[in-house]
């Protein structure tokens, strides 16, 4: 693999990283204000930075091995929004040389937020901003926004900038209020890439998040963060009626996940990918395959699709010490399409 000192021929002023997250409950709740329970994964994406001297940006993914050129103030195409969103929300007007390398896979495991909180921490240590964590996530959701074009909620970057392994981080996303959560006695997290891969902004990420915002305004409240009688949903029009049966008793499932044991917490994964796959429709066949033959397994207590769906990952909750024998087990089955991300 090329270096950022080969392929630019200087060694980079900063280096920064971010990890990557996998979310155990709360999925599409933290854009109607509800309670999500991420935690960090080992694997990081890494950006260097350097001046050019130039008026143009020269991007670099050392995974994809391709450069892009993209003039300063401008947003470019392919990868180039994640990072010149960040240059251009954080007033960069000279050229950079940008050099990414990232062990974070992409689908379902933000991989996108891992990027944008790495570039914004290294752009915070090169130009000394006045950034502390929580405002770098936003910003990050600012780029989404406004540059890449999917309307996320704040959960991906605040793990990415906020979490850590050891945890689970409890986030209420109105008021960004957190606290870690220790994970459930006994067990532990295993991640497996489906092997379907999905886009957001060419998926139903946004469509999801209008149909929501909709039945709000009928429901008349803010956000569904403010329902709590689930049974006043079902005076809603489908699909309205069940994207927002969907949040509503998600942020359920999370608030009583806090105190669960793993058998629990486990069954309340289980409801959340039927509840994904069944009334927010954001799962797909061979994702629910792979669910099912995890949690049919007799170590797993329960599985789920991660991210926000159309494809990716999955999540299982896996007695202690048991997670890479399982992933080896249901992957054999599974045909061998993914892999094991996080034993």
């Amino acid at each position: 693999m090329t270096t950022f000192e080969q392929r630019f021929g200087q060694v980079p002023e900063v280096t920064a990283s971010a990890p990557g997250r996998v979310n155990l409950l709360g999925e599409h709740t933290d854009y109607q204000g509800g309670f999500v329970l991420p935690t960090a994964i080992p694997q990081k994406t890494t950006v260097g930075l350097g001046r050019n001297g130039t008026d143009t940006h020269v991007l670099y993914s050392a995974n994809l091995d391709r450069t892009l050129r993209v003039p300063v103030g401008e947003v470019g195409e392919d990868f180039a929004p994640y990072l010149t969103g960040c240059l251009n929300l954080s007033g960069v007007t000279e050229g950079l040389n940008v050099y990414i390398t990232s062990e974070v896979p992409s689908g379902g495991l933000s991989s996108s937020a891992a990027l944008e909180v790495a570039t914004l921490r290294a752009l915070r240590e090169l130009y000394g901003l006045a950034l502390d964590d929580v405002e770098l996530a936003l910003r990050g959701v600012q780029v989404e926004h406004q540059f890449v074009g999917v309307q996320c909620g704040v959960m991906d970057q605040l793990a990415s900038s906020l979490a850590d392994t050891r945890t689970m981080l409890l986030i209420d996303t109105r008021s960004l209020e957190r606290r870690a959560v220790p994970f459930p006695a006994g067990a532990e997290v295993l991640v497996l890439d489906s092997g379907v891969p999905r886009r957001l902004a060419e998926s139903g990420y946004n469509e999801r998040r209008g149909e929501v915002e909709e039945a709000a305004r009928l429901l008349g409240v803010k956000e569904l963060r403010d329902v709590t009688d689930i049974s006043v949903v079902e005076a809603l029009p489908s699909p309205l009626k069940e994207r927002a049966r969907h949040v509503v008793s998600e942020n359920a499932r999370v608030l009583e996940g806090l105190e669960a044991d793993a058998v629990t917490f486990g069954g309340l994964m289980n409801a959340t990918h039927a509840s994904l796959r069944d009334d927010y429709a954001v799962s797909h066949p061979l994702v629910d395959d792979l669910v099912v033959l995890l949690q049919a397994h007799p170590d797993v207590f329960g599985a789920r699709i991660t991210g926000a769906g159309f494809g990716g990952a999955v999540v299982a909750l896996v007695r202690e010490g048991t997670a890479a024998a399982v992933g080896e087990a249901v992957l054999a089955t599974y045909g061998s399409l993914g892999k094991v991300v996080v034993p």
